[in-house]
């Protein structure tokens, strides 16, 4: 027990207070009102998140990937940039924590201001070019040699047989 708590208090990021939940039950962690710009990293055994009234515009896809025994959440009074890269936050809290969800505005851009993230449709969050960073024509160059190299292949196939089997032929004829 001594060791799960130091283990805990260890983990605990310096921008947050954590207090562990008693035995096996994990941690509750306070990072609001300090003024975050970016979700510091948190231990695993997190059980209460809260992150409210902070400076976060947005959250790095993942971030919140690790809080496996979350059980609540708070992420309301951020200035959120309501963009496609918002579209992580906003899927993992409908698969997550829909109460979360209900009380998280955009702050930006101006045309979303105040509307609530929950609302918001793929054609209001915008298009990100840095989501493909693959341009397409790479792949139609490199699909297109694996292309031709395979119909060159099939063709030299078809050939060597076409000629192996004259060659059986003139074989079984002479003798």
């Amino acid at each position: 027990s001594l060791l799960l708590h130091m283990t805990q208090a260890e983990a605990c990021p310096p921008s947050c207070t954590c207090q562990s939940l008693g035995e096996m039950k994990g941690l509750h962690l306070d990072c609001s009102s300090r003024e975050l710009r970016e979700v510091p990293a948190l231990p695993a055994h997190t059980k209460r998140l809260y992150l409210q009234n902070n400076s976060l515009s947005s959250l790095p896809p993942g971030a919140l990937d690790s809080l496996r025994s979350l059980e609540e959440l708070k992420l309301s009074d951020n200035p959120w940039h309501c963009d496609c890269h918002i579209l992580y936050l906003k899927l993992w809290l409908e698969d997550i924590s829909a109460p979360s969800l209900a009380n998280i505005r955009c702050a930006s851009p101006a045309p979303l201001r105040m509307k609530p993230l929950s609302q918001l449709t793929g054609n209001e969050l915008g298009v990100c070019k840095r989501l493909f960073p693959i341009k397409c024509l790479q792949f139609f160059w490199r699909d297109l040699i694996l292309i031709a190299s395979a119909i060159i292949t099939l063709l030299l196939v078809a050939w060597a047989l076409k000629f192996s089997k004259k060659l059986v032929c003139q074989i079984s004829l002479s003798q």
